[in-house]
């Protein structure tokens, strides 16, 4: 039997956390070792779902971190005391990623604030569920594509300028790359361009000694699916997979902690599947 989440719904995008029912579960389920210890980390999307437990993990890991988001204060204040718990710093970078001169100052206020930048995480995402492809409009693609994959060149060439021989950028691109989605035909398609993104960086700048990776998340409980679907929508959310359950996101999060740290040391241009166990091509 599925185990799955009450029906409920936002009409914010890309969704608020502390509204939702149950919340996700963001805390880490190990203690940390010092992987990312004076590291320091900029992440997209970091105020909720897989960005806080990213955020978390990491700082747990010793980072320093810089979160990046939209506006949802609320949920962003919250990471940032949740940061400063694990005994490190956070800084908030309010602002809308698919704006390049944005990008550039976010980018250039985590340098202002920690002085270096090691570790990108390109996680900022919105979807748009449509059932017909006859009635996305082309405001809809552009304003998807720009969040989803304009702001990963935009973060990661302004991070380039700083970012030193053992950096690592980590990008989310999602199952729908693999599997497709029939009623998220634009994000699918902005997740598709994330991996053979991921796979042609790895390429450019492996001789500069960046590695640059993917993680491809299944069906995860974050604020992005009540702000996306329908109530009954929702409370079906990850009943398809084998485990018959929406993953949480610190379920996800150990998968960037160990892209990010010299424990993957050896790994560039490949994409790690936390998506409850559907198996699809790497």
């Amino acid at each position: 039997m599925a185990d799955t989440m009450p029906a409920q719904h936002q009409d914010h995008q890309p969704g608020i956390e502390s509204e939702m029912r149950p919340r996700p579960d963001y805390s880490p389920k190990y203690e940390g070792s010092g992987r990312l210890l004076d590291k320091v980390v900029l992440i997209t999307g970091g105020d909720s779902g897989i960005g806080r437990a990213v955020a978390v993990a990491m700082a747990r890991e010793g980072a320093r971190i810089a979160i990046v988001y939209l506006d949802e204060h609320k949920d962003a204040n919250e990471t940032r005391a949740l940061v400063q718990e694990e005994g490190t710093d956070a800084l908030l970078l309010p602002g809308d990623v698919g704006d390049e001169e944005f990008c550039d100052a976010a980018v250039a206020a985590t340098l202002e604030q920690f002085g270096r930048l090691d570790i990108l995480v390109n996680n900022a995402a919105e979807q748009h569920e449509t059932d017909d492809i006859r009635d996305i409009d082309a405001t809809q693609i552009e304003r998807t594509f720009r969040t989803n994959v304009f702001s990963f060149f935009y973060m990661t060439k302004y991070a380039l300028r700083r970012m030193n021989k053992g950096g690592s950028i980590i990008n989310t691109t999602s199952v729908t790359a693999y599997q497709g989605h029939k009623t998220l035909l634009d994000y699918s398609a902005t997740k598709g361009a994330i991996v053979t993104m991921t796979r042609s960086l790895s390429e450019a700048l492996a001789k500069d000694g960046i590695r640059v990776n993917a993680v491809a998340p299944g069906p995860i409980w974050t604020p992005l699916i009540p702000a996306s679907f329908s109530p009954d929508r929702v409370a079906e959310h990850g009943a398809s997979v084998p485990m018959a359950r929406p993953g949480q996101p610190n379920e996800v999060a150990p998968c960037y902690v160990f892209l990010a740290s010299d424990d993957a040391s050896y790994i560039s241009g490949q994409v790690l599947h936390p998506n409850g166990g559907n198996v699809v091509g790497s």
